[in-house]
This record gives C-alpha cells, sequence and structure tokens, in this order.
C-alpha cells in the first residue's frame, strides 16, 4: 500500500516580509497552498482580487482565510454584528478563490455558555455559509472562554451535523492542553476541514503568550506531534497540512529560510507519522552516522603552519599527503584532521571569505546512497564540484554557513584514505581518541532552522537549550547527538552584540564551527603533553579552583594538580567531567579536550568560566 503524500499549506502569519513576498517565498519552498491571514491582507497595498491573481499565478490554492473570532453564543446585538461580518468575510473569499473560513471558539467575555445556543448559532451559520458556497472550520481555542478542547468542538460541530460546518484541529491547541491524542479516532475524517500544524518547546506560562511567541515547526519543539499526525491519519484525513506558526525569532528571520524550514518540517513529519502507522515512508529512514569521519580545515600557507602547531602540541602527527592536492592528513587515535591550502576550489574560496577555519565535516554512514536520498526529499541541497581523474567522490550536502557535510561510506573508508593518501607515515600512540563533539555557532535567529537540519536528516535526539552568561550577555546553546554519542553538535547563537558569540561570527563573516572537543582517557597526561608541547592554553583563575575546593570534596593535590595545567570540573552525581582549551587560532576556532567519566553533558557549569577567560584576549573597542 502506498501512503498518500501530504498536502503542504502554511498560514501567511508563519513568514515575515509584505504579503505578495510572503505568498512568493511559499510558492518557492514547493507548497501547494497557503492560509491567508486577515492581518496580512488588511495591511495590502493589493486588493483581494489582486493577492487572489497571485496565488494563483503562483500555482497556489488558497486553503483558508482566518481567522474570524467571537461569533457563537453572544447575545444580541452582538450576534447579529458578528453574522453580518461573517458575510462580508465571504465576499473577500471570493476573491481570494477558497471557500473556507476559520472560527475560532469564543473568547469574548460577552459570550454565553449555553451549548444549545452555540448548536443553534453553528447551524444557522452553516445555513449561510451554505448559501454563499463557503464552508467553515470550527476550531477550539486553548483559551476559548467556554470551548477549550478539540473534543467539545468535535461534539459541537458533530451534533450540528451541517454540510458547511466542520472542524479544525491545531496541534498546537491540543498538545500544549496535553490532550490524548487517541481522542481524535472519534472524529469522522469527512468532517475535518482542515488540519493546522504546530510545534513548541514545553514552557509554563499561560496557553495565549504561549501560542502567540513560542510555536515552532515540527521537529524543532517538544509535542509529540507524529503520534498526533498518525491519529490523524488514521481518521481517512487526505487533505491540506498547513502550518501556522506564531514565533518572534521568524517574524526576524528571512521568508525563504522559514519557509524553505517549514516544508522540510511537513515532509518530515509525513515520514515520522507513516512508520509509526506502519506504512511505506516517501523517504528511507533517518541516517544513522558512525562518527566523525574527518574534519576538514581551509587554511593558506601561513595558517596551515599555524594549525600545524596547534595539531602538533594536541599530539596528533601528519601521517599522509594527498596523492595530487595540498592537503594534509592529520591523525590521532579515531580523529582525522585535514588541512586544504589549495589555490582553488570550495576550500580557497572559504578561506578567503572566512580565514582559516573549518570548511567541512565528514560523517560516516552505513548507506550513502540512502543518507542523499533522505536528503534530496527533505530539499537538502548537495554540492558538487569538479573531480579529478585520481580523486574519490564523496557526496556531500550543503551545511552551516556554507561549509560541507560530507557523506561517507562506511565500508569504503579505509580503501578511500590508502587511496587519497599513499604515503601515509604512521599514527603516534594516541592520547586523543576519538572527536567528542563540534560547536557550531550561528546566529540566535538560525538556531532553530540548523537544529531542524540535523533533527531531519540524522538520528539524533535534541538536548535542552541552555542559557549560559557571557560577560557581555547571554548565550543559548543547544546539542543534538546520536543515542550512542559517537556524533555530538551543539548549536550556539546569541542576540546580545558583543558577546563572544556575536563576535565570532562578525570577524568570521558567518556561521561556522567555532570549537572542537577531543575525548581523553587520560586528561592530566593529555594536559601535561599539550602544555609541554607549547599549546597555547586558555589560562584559569585561582578563584576558580578556590570555589571548587568549597563544592566539591576534591583533594587538595588534585585540585593544585588542575590549577596548574587549567583543567576545569563537573559533577553529576557520581559522574564527573574534566576539561581543558586552547586559546583559538586566530582568533576563530579553538580546541578542548575532555575527559568523560560516565557524565553526558557538556560542562555547561563551566560555560561562562570558559568565556569569562575568552574574555580577556577580546580586541579592544575602537
Amino acid at each position: 500500500m502506498t501512503s498518500p503524500r501530504f498536502k503542504t499549506s502554511i498560514a501567511t502569519v508563519s513568514v515575515s516580509g509584505a504579503l505578495s513576498d510572503k505568498l512568493r517565498a511559499i510558492a518557492e519552498a514547493g507548497y501547494g497552498g497557503a492560509e491567508i491571514f486577515e492581518n496580512d491582507l488588511l495591511s495590502a497595498p493589493e486588493s483581494a482580487r489582486e493577492i487572489g491573481a497571485l496565488m494563483r499565478s503562483l500555482a497556489l490554492d488558497c486553503t483558508m482565510f482566518q481567522p474570524f473570532r467571537d461569533l457563537e453564543g453572544l447575545p444580541s446585538p452582538l450576534r447579529e454584528k458578528a453574522f453580518e461580518r461573517m458575510k462580508r468575510k465571504f465576499e473577500v473569499m471570493e476573491h481570494l478563490g477558497t471557500d473556507l473560513v476559520l472560527l475560532c471558539s469564543n473568547c469574548s467575555p460577552h459570550a454565553m455558555d449555553d451549548r444549545q445556543r452555540m448548536l443553534d448559532d453553528l447551524h444557522e451559520l452553516g445555513e449561510l455559509a451554505a448559501a454563499h458556497g463557503k464552508r467553515v472550520g470550527y476550531e477550539a481555542l486553548a483559551w476559548g472562554r467556554h470551548v477549550a478542547d478539540h473534543r467539545d468542538a468535535w461534539a459541537l460541530v458533530r451534533d450540528v451535523d451541517h454540510s458547511a460546518i466542520g472542524l479544525v484541529l491545531d496541534g498546537f491547541h491540543s498538545l500544549a492542553r496535553r490532550i490524548p491524542s487517541a481522542s481524535i479516532g472519534d472524529i469522522r475524517g469527512d468532517k475535518l476541514f482542515i488540519v493546522q500544524v504546530a510545534d513548541a518547546p514545553y514552557i509554563e506560562m499561560d496557553h495565549l503568550n504561549w501560542s502567540r511567541h513560542f510555536r515552532c515547526m515540527p521537529g524543532q519543539g517538544d509535542f509529540p506531534l507524529a503520534e498526533w499526525a498518525a491519529a490523524i491519519r488514521r481518521t481517512g484525513y487526505d487533505g491540506w497540512w498547513s502550518l501556522e506558526i506564531f514565533n518572534d525569532r521568524f517574524r526576524a528571520g528571512s521568508a525563504h529560510q522559514v519557509a524553505r524550514d517549514g516544508h522540510r518540517a511537513l515532509r518530515l513529519l509525513e515520514d515520522q507519522s507513516a512508520r509509526l502507522l506502519k506504512q511505506p515512508s516517501p523517504m528511507p529512514p533517518r541516517v544513522v552516522p558512525s562518527g566523525v569521519e574527518f574534519i576538514e580545515f581551509a587554511a593558506s600557507h601561513e595558517e596551515a603552519e599555524d594549525f600545524a602547531r596547534y595539531f602538533t602540541a594536541l599530539g596528533f602527527a601528519r601521517t599522509g599527503w594527498h596523492r595530487s592536492k595540498q592537503v594534509e592528513r592529520w591523525q590521532q587515535g579515531e580523529i582525522n584532521l585535514v588541512i586544504n591550502a589549495e589555490p582553488e576550489g570550495l576550500a580557497h574560496s572559504f578561506d578567503i571569505v572566512h580565514g582559516g577555519s573549518v570548511c567541512a565535516i565528514g560523517l560516516t554512514v552505513p548507506d550513502q546512497q540512502a543518507a542523499l536520498a533522505r536528503a534530496e526529499a527533505l530539499d537538502i541541497p548537495r554540492f558538487t564540484q569538479k573531480v579529478g581523474a585520481d580523486e574519490w567522490e564523496i557526496p556531500a550536502l550543503r551545511g552551516v554557513g556554507g561549509s560541507l557535510l560530507y557523506l561517507v561510506e562506511e565500508a569504503n573508508r579505509a580503501a578511500m584514505w590508502a587511496d587519497e593518501f599513499p604515503a601515509s607515515a604512521p599514527a603516534p600512540a594516541p592520547l586523543l581518541t576519538r572527536v567528542d563533539h563540534i560547536a557550531q555557532t550561528m546566529q540566535y535567529e538560525e538556531m532553530l532552522s540548523w537544529l531542524l537540519y540535523y533533527h531531519a536528516l540524522l538520528e539524533v535526539k535534541k538536548t535542552p537549550q541552555l542559557e549560559i552568561a557571557d560577560p557581555m550577555g547571554l548565550v543559548y546553546s543547544q546539542a543534538v547527538e546520536t543515542p550512542d554519542g559517537r556524533l555530538r553538535l551543539t548549536l550556539n547563537g546569541s542576540i546580545a552584540a558583543q558577546s563572544l558569540t556575536s563576535r565570532f561570527i562578525q570577524n568570521y563573516f558567518g556561521a561556522g564551527v567555532q570549537h572542537i572537543a577531543f575525548e581523553t582517557a587520560d586528561i592530566f597526561a593529555a594536559a601535561e603533553a599539550a602544555q609541554a608541547a607549547g599549546l597555547p592554553m586558555l589560562a584559569i583563575g585561582p578563584n576558580y579552583y578556590e570555589d571548587l575546593e568549597a563544592r566539591y570534596d576534591l583533594d587538595a593535590e588534585l585540585l593544585a594538580r588542575m590549577a596548574r595545567l587549567n583543567i576545569l570540573y563537573d559533577r553529576d552525581g557520581d559522574a564527573e567531567y574534566f576539561q581543558f582549551y586552547s586559546r583559538a587560532v586566530a582568533k576563530r576556532v579553538f580546541f578542548e579536550v575532555v575527559e568523560r567519566r560516565g557524565y553526558a553533558g557538556y560542562g555547561a557549569a563551566n560555560a561562562s568560566i570558559r568565556l569569562n577567560a575568552q574574555a580577556q584576549y577580546r580586541d579592544p573597542p575602537i
């Protein structure tokens, strides 16, 4: 059995800009339709007729006009005024080319808690709508005065039993109130006129402000949307799946990026719900990477020497040279670092724009072609460039800040290295064993986009977002990680203009990798070796270690050794975490070494200590 594809739509309130620009961004992202939000239309210079014509020229269906507020259960004369307003909306809908209007459950303080009165009003509204060739979708707002639960809304729609009156289900209103999705099974699929989709983080706040400011795309929040969508599909519903997102971050971002994210999120939801229903999915399953195969640095010859000094001090050895390019391989344990100083190609362009920095990450995947097929289904763009006759063609996806995400077939990785870097020297006995995590820094408004990118493509879980105190403002951080911890990525952003995160973006000219953490089994041996080899280490002040002594029952000799080596410490129950940092190479990329003793986090308690230490090296204000 083939599972039907979602018909995708988005409400214009979800993206920023003028209405005509929103519609062009929506069409470009691949949606089949759009809901017209009334405020967008009211503020548009074009008439409703012109907007309808524009939508038809863009091959966009007008899936709904919304919202209409406060009708059912009103006393006279408010009731008569509400019906008159609705008649006028039918005229607007005719120009827009839609037959469906959204009626929100009444929030007016004048609304009466009289079920029979609500039924009578909805029936009369159905007669009026049918006479104009229109339909009304009734939705339970989570803060509705007398109807705040989709079960109550459905009971009204069911009992009115009018062909022009149906139900609208909105994921936020149901899941914010934690209404069991199993209750959707009582709804008749033919009476479900449209489905509105929104995710959100779980926050303790009133439903109205939560909805107005913190909705997000499926996969970006905490709601069990896949189960909710699967319950809807079981009813036989085959209509529009339409995003309705209110989010301050999205309003400040690019309309094209938000629209693309939304389309990707709906495809993800389609995939997840199909798998729950054990139906065929339109794409392969999420990719399960077995780790970071390599990290590639773009560098000039001078910058390559800087990186080489840091790598050597951290215990890496140059073990190979590319057979035809100015590219070096550095190894230690399972870690492969590549320095690309080619005078042309993407790495060269990347270096010109950003300076010496990480231009690509290679992930080891079990099925390269399946990974590419999933990426294509999610509209994640491929990168291609000319490949020499003696080079391996490793497929790559566009990643953060214009960097690349290479997909290395697990079965071919050894052959790839042997063929590309034939004159390899032996790797040293490792003090550092593997890449622990990679920290990517981006504009705060971009964080949800990249969270969705990784969550949709890879089999990763999301950690809760943290707020970290930088001396110059807050930094927001969230991680995605595979269940086995073989891949960990942290995403960091800040709205404070002078925070280290924001200064990195300004100086770097965009988002990118700001630091890389390597794992060790012996933090003290690694730190002593790095210090002896001349690694520029981040100095930690004495007050930190005095506080450690007060907070933890650590041996005085151990504390003294940690202070001498600038090692930071955190504890979670019996689990322990040790870490030290290098200074940044050219104030761009820095390195971390960590030892985990049963510890699952990222040393968040020490983040402000590290940021304050790094602030000592910031450029003085001009």
